[in-house]
């Protein structure tokens, strides 16, 4: 080997090295910073100076003297820690700062760029002022100041043990890995591909089965012949396939276990990145990882880094109170912010919980109002710090108050067919749950049609099948609903929601229901094809943002389906739209419907009646709900149109009159109200409404349009 490939080869596995060292010393630093016993002081501080011993020795062998130099004088620096039995503030603050340094020099090194005027360099004073200073000035306990914000630290190097010489690991590169992993989910497709031409065979052989009863003589014999090889094949064909699903699962199993990494990789530089910003906000945190040796694909922790640093960041940016509000709320002055990874079934949830305040729902809703977002006063309004530019810090600083870390974590997540979902208690703390799949490379789908084209949504995103009825779906402030016992599920069909064009009216057409995290929607297809498992392959740079979109699905006859994002689309169809006409509309009659309208407001009442009139109605006004219930009786009508809060009689009991008539149990009635709490319209519907209108959201084709549908 020439020299320069000799010192490239010592340069990358130094860094190598570097790397590993690095996050040694951020672990044991901030184990040091805990206040150990005397034993456990004495058994770090050996661990540190041998770490960065092994860091001088290492740069020397590379020439990189600054790296050395910087070791050298980081080793007299924690001599004095050493010697004086504690970690004074400053101290620890140089020490992890210089820790910082060292993970920067690597960076630039692995980019071939020199370490001249690098934060490396000019923290070399700094060290040797700190080495050489009188120990009475760090016995002192100075004021502390800010810490400059740590990087997030880079997706850690990956080592996956695989046998090697006399049983060793040996390092394998991640793209080796995903390149494995590739091939065998093809092998996976061409052996579910084999399942449809043994079906094929089978159905070949049936058909000269048939052939061969109407042969008779030579021909028939001929065909017996042939019929009994088409069977031999068959079975032949049958016996390899399952011989290479065998084969294929085996080898994509073993893929997985090379691929796999504990849950502790995605963790790394977390405790760090927390106890930094604590710092620089005069609070103190103890981050606690629970589900550490979970086993979980590379790919999955790779991404699931930036999620979870951010919802860290969050916690104790926005959930931790300072120490004195802490003391006088009676908690202890340390926060904790906890991290639970657990397996459920075929995905993975991770939890991120702090003890801190909690949500402040009535600032949420604010902020929420003044961009324009919708706010439904309940619970669930907490949600809305997932949209892009609410933030409720009161000020902009390098960590919030800008509005984009959580609408981050809910993209980075939903690219990943996950869900996030955040839950709090007012001064306990809040709970962010964020539920992945466990593979991002073969999924168990199901395939619809939309617009003429096929598309996949992921099996376990699919709570329910239905074939919808016109009794079915209610008309709830303009948009439509699918009405169950225990709630209204907004519904929109999913060509509506891609922009394809839709496809003509069915007596019964089929509709999935959508599962995302606690959130639900209805949406109808053309037709539901199958359910199979497919290979998943990303979109690619060029089309990363692809709206409700997150993957294609290789599906086993070659032919790829884009993959739907179920939270894209739940939330798409909670959006307000305008009804669309699900069902085939009546042959209308030649003669002029009957609309009965009660409303007290004359205004209101004159302004609907002109409506309806202009739309080719006859119109029969009423004052109140007893007129309104009267007239009914004694002139008939098609359809009742009536307020809610009127005198004598109100529009909920006018609603229950007609359902308990007899004559005219059937009759549409449309409310149409300023009451839009969601407890009114549940009573409205209860009471038997065929659709509720919101006044403020009143919109005449949406009166018109749900008069149609109901007629």
């Amino acid at each position: 080997m020439d020299r320069d490939r000799l010192a490239q080869a010592l340069m990358a596995t130094f860094l190598e090295e570097l790397e590993g060292h690095v996050a040694a010393l951020n672990r044991e630093l901030l184990a040091l910073e805990k206040a150990p016993s005397p034993a456990r002081f004495g058994e770090l501080m050996t661990s540190l100076l041998r770490t960065v011993h092994s860091v001088k020795g290492a740069s020397r062998a590379v020439s990189e003297g600054i790296i050395e130099t910087a070791c050298h004088r980081l080793e007299e620096v924690l001599a004095v820690v050493q010697r004086l039995g504690r970690a004074s503030p400053e101290l620890m603050e140089l020490c992890f700062t210089a820790a910082d340094a060292l993970d920067d020099a690597g960076r630039r090194l692995a980019q071939k760029q020199g370490l001249a005027d690098s934060p490396l360099e000019t923290l070399l004073p700094r060290l040797e002022e700190a080495a050489h200073a009188p120990e009475s000035v760090h016995r002192a306990e100075p004021k502390r100041a800010p810490a400059p914000e740590a990087p997030p630290p880079p997706p850690p190097a990956v080592e996956a043990p695989v046998p090697g010489v006399e049983g060793l690991p040996v390092r394998v590169s991640a793209q080796k890995l995903d390149a494995l992993l590739a091939r065998s989910g093809e092998l996976r497709v061409a052996g579910l591909r084999m399942e449809g031409r043994v079906d094929l065979l089978e159905a070949v052989r049936e058909e000269l089965h048939q052939l061969r009863l109407r042969l008779r003589g030579a021909d028939e014999v001929t065909a017996r012949r042939m019929e009994t090889r088409l069977a031999q094949l068959g079975r032949t064909l049958a016996a390899d396939r399952r011989t290479l699903l065998a084969a294929t699962s085996g080898l994509d199993e073993e893929v997985r276990r090379a691929r796999t990494l504990p849950f502790a990789e995605a963790c790394a530089g977390l405790e760090r990145s927390a106890r930094d910003l604590a710092f620089a906000a005069g609070k103190r945190v103890r981050l606690e990882v629970h589900g550490r040796a979970l086993e979980l694909d590379r790919s999955l922790l790779q991404s699931l880094r930036e999620p979870l640093l951010h919802l860290v960041r969050n916690a104790v940016a926005h959930g931790l109170e300072s120490p004195a509000a802490r003391r006088e709320a009676g908690k202890p002055e340390e926060g904790l912010v906890t991290l639970t990874a657990r397996l459920l079934g075929g995905r993975v949830q991770v939890v991120v919980e702090d003890d801190g305040r909690g949500l402040d729902l009535e600032s949420i809703r604010e902020r929420a109002r003044a961009r324009g977002l919708p706010v439904m006063e309940d619970a669930g309004d907490a949600r809305l710090i997932f949209f892009s530019g609410l933030s409720t810090a009161e000020s902009v600083t390098a960590v919030s108050g800008r509005g984009v870390g959580l609408d981050v974590v809910r993209s980075q997540v939903e690219a990943l067919r996950g869900s996030v979902e955040v839950s709090f208690e007012p001064g306990r703390g809040t709970r962010f749950a964020v539920d992945v799949p466990l593979t991002l490379s073969t999924l168990r789908v199901l395939l619809v049609t939309a617009g003429g084209q096929s598309f996949a949504v992921e099996g376990e995103n699919v709570a329910r099948l239905l074939r919808l009825g016109a009794g079915d779906v209610r008309v709830v402030e303009g948009r439509q609903t699918w009405a169950t016992p225990q709630a209204l599920v907004p519904l929109a069909t999913l060509a509506t929601v891609l922009g394809l064009p839709a496809s003509a009216p069915r007596p019964r057409p089929s509709a999935m229901v959508l599962a995302s995290g606690e959130q639900r929607a209805v949406l109808v297809v053309d037709e539901v094809v199958a359910e199979q498992e497919v290979l998943i392959r990303g979109l690619g740079p060029r089309i990363r943002r692809a709206r409700h979109v997150s993957g294609v699905a290789v599906l086993p006859d070659g032919r790829m389906a884009p993959l739907l994002n179920a939270a894209s689309l739940v939330r798409a169809a909670e959006g307000r739209t305008t009804p669309v006409g699900l069902f085939p509309a009546p042959v209308e009659k030649k003669a002029r419907r009957r609309v009965l309208l009660a409303d007290d407001s004359m205004t209101t009442r004159t302004l609907e009646q002109s409506i309806l009139e202009a739309a080719g109605y006859d119109v029969l006004a009423c004052v109140d709900g007893q007129e309104a219930w009267e007239r009914l009786q004694a002139e008939g009508a098609d359809a009742v149109v009536s307020d809610v809060e009127m005198p004598r009689m109100d529009g909920f009991a006018l609603t229950e009159a007609v359902r308990g008539s007899p004559r005219f149990g059937r009759l549409p009635v449309v409310l149409v109200t300023a009451r839009s709490k969601p407890e009114d319209q549940a009573r409205g519907l209860q009471v038997g409404a065929s659709a509720y209108l919101v006044k403020s959201a009143f919109d005449q084709t949406h009166l018109l349009e749900t008069l149609r549908q109901l007629l």
